[in-house]
């Protein structure tokens, strides 16, 4: 995954951790909000219904007790319950006051047909209503404010402050027992109703309440300090992944290298006991020669025979010596190691060790693969390293590349029963005379150089059923197929 790639999953990360947790905090406060609009609601509906059915008994009460006193006496009643601010009395015979006849007598016959008193139409936006209870051989009408009516001593809420609308509803019209707080801060999506008819059939009055939410009710503070904590958190978290991570490529790498040492080790004995085995080899023939010239001479035939052989004794015995040697330091076998391995895999765990160096010589990466191909037969730490010298003979052959043209093309895909892997640089490129030459053990062009890992790669590829080759020249640079079979 390229850095910037990285960098936008931890973003998303802290995006979703910040969003999560702030989420949580704000629907915690908002469901605290709510619960309080709702306990509020109940208390606010249960006291005004109390207060309409004491209304209903004032008139009751009234009705029974029948006092014949004309429009009776609302100054012991207000004193009484100061809603009541009117009380009228009519006789069967007599009417009542022209200026709310028609209202009042139409209320009146409801009651006298449902039999209890009925709610007079009034306009309701002034708070004060009529409450009519026919009967015989009074019928009474009691006029009510309610702004009186409410028991603000008993009101959940202070109607100063309070941010929710409370409004009594009927037959089209209003009246608003406290404004509430309506700002244009509120979120429309967050406004709660709740709307309940009052328990009095007298008096159907609709309670509805209503509570927008302004943003700044939420837990602004709480929800900035998770975000900070969650930031730190992660940050914690991927300081700690990427140490991992870099303890992880040391050690890799330290193990690749260790191996490497030791494969340059056999290598180098190899070579030796290549280059010591062809003398110790002439040295056996000539003496051999001279034994048998030695066996035409007549004089001291026997002594020149026991040294001469003496001789090829000690020449036999110095070629086993090397021929022990080479097989002690020599690699084993990697084709009954061989087992299937992903070659996308093997790149990009090579791509991830080497990450650092790239990132420091400014290498750009232009990576292509064939995403079905099959997995390879391989022995997966000779694969590993094979790739490993090829990237790092790459990186190097760019040194005297200016930055801006550094760049490094990693192609594999399939070739017959073969999976092929190009590493192609953007270097200086090799010369003719090198070319021919750049597997052999010991040669290098760079000042340093050992020489051994191209010839151990190739030796390594070989040992594993594969091949590896230098491509035509084609352009700048250098480009190395490893070949493979595939599993």
């Amino acid at each position: 995954m390229k850095p910037s790639a990285r960098r936008l999953s931890w973003l998303l990360a802290w995006l979703v951790c910040a969003g999560a947790g702030g989420g949580w905090l704000a629907m915690n406060r908002l469901a605290e909000l709510r619960a309080d609009f709702d306990t509020d609601a109940r208390i606010a509906h249960r006291v005004l219904s109390q207060r309409m059915v004491q209304h209903d008994a004032v008139v009751a009460t009234l009705a029974l007790l029948q006092p014949a006193n004309g429009r009776g006496e609302p100054e012991r009643l207000s004193a009484l319950y100061p809603q009541i601010i009117e009380v009228l009395q009519r006789p069967a015979e007599g009417a009542w006051p022209p200026s709310a006849a028609a209202a009042l007598e139409a209320a009146e016959a409801v009651s006298r047909r449902e039999k209890r008193a009925a709610l007079a139409s009034e306009d309701l936006s002034t708070g004060r209503y009529w409450l009519v209870l026919a009967s015989y051989p009074l019928s009474h009408a009691l006029r009510f404010d309610l702004h009186a009516a409410v028991p603000w001593s008993e009101w959940p809420m202070d109607p100063a402050t309070s941010p929710v609308r409370a409004v009594l509803h009927h037959a089209g019209q209003s009246f608003v027992i406290q404004p509430g707080r309506f700002s244009p801060g509120a979120l429309p999506s967050w406004r709660w109703v709740a709307a309940k008819t009052l328990a009095s059939a007298s008096q159907p009055l609709e309670l509805v309440l209503e509570r927008p939410v302004d943003w700044r009710e939420l837990p602004l503070a709480a929800m900035a300090g998770w975000a900070l904590a969650a930031a730190l958190l992660l940050a914690g978290l991927r300081m700690l992944l990427q140490q991992r991570v870099a303890r992880q490529r040391a050690e890799e790498l330290l193990r690749l290298g260790q191996v490497a040492r030791l494969n340059t080790l056999g290598e180098l004995a190899a070579g030796m006991a290549h280059e010591l085995n062809q003398p110790l080899t002439a040295l056996l023939a000539n003496t051999q020669a001279a034994r048998r010239l030695l066996d035409e001479q007549p004089p001291e035939i026997a002594t020149a025979r026991d040294a001469m052989s003496q001789a090829a004794s000690q020449a036999r015995r110095a070629a086993d010596v090397v021929g022990r040697l080479r097989r002690l330091v020599e690699r084993p076998e990697l084709t009954a190691q061989a087992q299937p391995v992903a070659l996308s895999a093997a790149v990009q765990e090579a791509l991830h060790l080497l990450e650092p160096e790239l990132q420091r010589r400014g290498i750009g990466m232009d990576v292509e693969g064939e995403p079905d191909l099959p997995a390879v037969r391989a022995e997966p730490v000779a694969l590993q390293q094979i790739i490993h010298n090829l990237l790092m003979n790459a990186v190097q052959a760019m040194e005297e590349v200016p930055s801006a043209r550094r760049r490094l093309h990693l192609r594999w895909q399939r070739q017959g029963g073969q999976a092929v892997l190009s590493v192609r640089d953007e270097g200086q490129g090799i010369s003719p005379e090198a070319r021919t030459r750049v597997f052999e053990p010991f040669f290098t062009t760079r000042s340093g150089g050992l020489g051994l890992g191209l010839s151990l790669s190739h030796s390594l590829a070989e040992a594993m059923g594969g091949s590896l080759s230098l491509a035509p020249a084609d352009g700048s640079g250098a480009e190395f197929r490893l070949l493979l079979p595939l599993a």
